[in-house]
């Protein structure tokens, strides 16, 4: 490893919504940050959720499903850190492409763990796990944690559990510095509006405003553990900075449904949700996930980390974007 004055940081998906704010969160504390983007026929909105940081990162085009453009970036960089949060990260998007999600979720992860034995031995991985990999375990008091047995029920979940697993092995195969953060959903302004939070907020202001008139769901009783991105990252580098690699759960310990999501959304502008929500058949996962709960106790005794934000405050943030963006726009 390379002795530098700064830490240096690469981060694969630096322009998903993780990617941005740790970024950004990095930046404050120091580091060289370094991301890589896929080539995109749209390159215009392709980092606009790195506006603010735009001129004070570095970026190199590379792809998890390319091995060689990985060796190249890893190469250069020497990263004392690299974080992997690329990926094909929608689970009812992994049912209509399960293969490109297998490759890209699972493969890419032994990509990426592949280029830095090759090149750069010394770094450090964050590998991205999900709360997907446990399915419909749950343990007896209705939690899941590091020891729930992995059962996923989507393409999405089983290619993490690929992903995970596969980590593990290159860490106690190789000696490398690997740990893997199985985060539970995390949410922002800047999610994917295909993703049932940030799509339920932007919906309900536009009805609000009268620019639509229905929503459409697809499982209103499936409950999920909903926390912040912005929280989520900070445990990510905490996670990086341990003695010793190893695997935590992040999650709040508190789950809603995704009605209890449209009750509050609509409630707080003041409308009926059962006026509007629709079910259709086509936001349905060919196999269900019904509940996710997650105990995060043994992260938080080794790096003291602790959520700022609640689900009604991650919500009220969310509400709030949406009602500037339309009034900025002017509809």
């Amino acid at each position: 490893m390379i002795k530098r004055e700064n830490k240096v940081a690469l981060i694969t998906g630096i322009n998903g919504q993780d990617g941005s704010y740790l970024a950004e969160l990095l930046l404050e504390k120091g580091y060289e940050v370094w991301g890589t983007v896929k080539r995109n026929s749209v390159a215009e909105n392709q980092t606009a959720r790195l506006d603010a940081v735009y001129d004070k990162i570095k970026l190199e085009y590379a792809d998890l499903t390319d091995l060689a453009s990985l060796v190249r970036v890893v190469a250069k960089v020497q990263p004392d850190e690299l974080y992997n949060l690329a990926a094909q990260s929608h689970v009812r998007i992994s049912f209509d492409q399960p293969l490109y999600t297998a490759n890209a979720t699972g493969i890419g992860t032994l990509n990426v763990l592949e280029a830095v034995r090759l090149v750069s031995p010394k770094t450090k991985i964050y590998q991205a796990s999900s709360s997907e990999m446990f399915g419909n375990s749950i343990d007896d008091d209705r939690f899941q944690r590091e020891t729930t047995p992995l059962n996923p029920v989507s393409p999405y979940g089983c290619a993490k559990v690929f992903a995970y697993n596969i980590s593990r092995n290159y860490r106690n195969s190789y000696k490398m510095f690997v740990s893997n953060g199985i985060l539970f959903n995390h949410e922002s302004p800047r999610r994917g509006t295909n993703f049932v939070t940030n799509k339920v907020c932007k919906e309900a202001v536009k009805i609000k405003l009268g620019l639509s008139n229905e929503l459409k769901l697809g499982n209103l009783e499936a409950t999920r553990d909903w926390g912040h991105a912005k929280d989520y990252v900070y445990a990510m580098w905490l996670i990086l900075q341990q003695e010793q690699p190893d695997d935590f759960v992040c999650s709040t310990g508190i789950s809603h449904s995704v009605q209890d999501l449209c009750e509050y959304v609509f409630g707080k502008l003041e409308l009926d949700w059962k006026q509007y929500i629709k079910q259709d058949e086509k936001f349905l996962r060919p196999e269900e996930l019904h509940d996710l709960k997650g105990d995060c106790s043994k992260l938080v005794n080794a790096t003291g980390w602790k959520h700022e934000y609640t689900f009604e405050t991650m919500l009220d943030e969310m509400i709030e974007y949406w009602i500037s963006y339309y009034k900025k726009s002017k509809y």
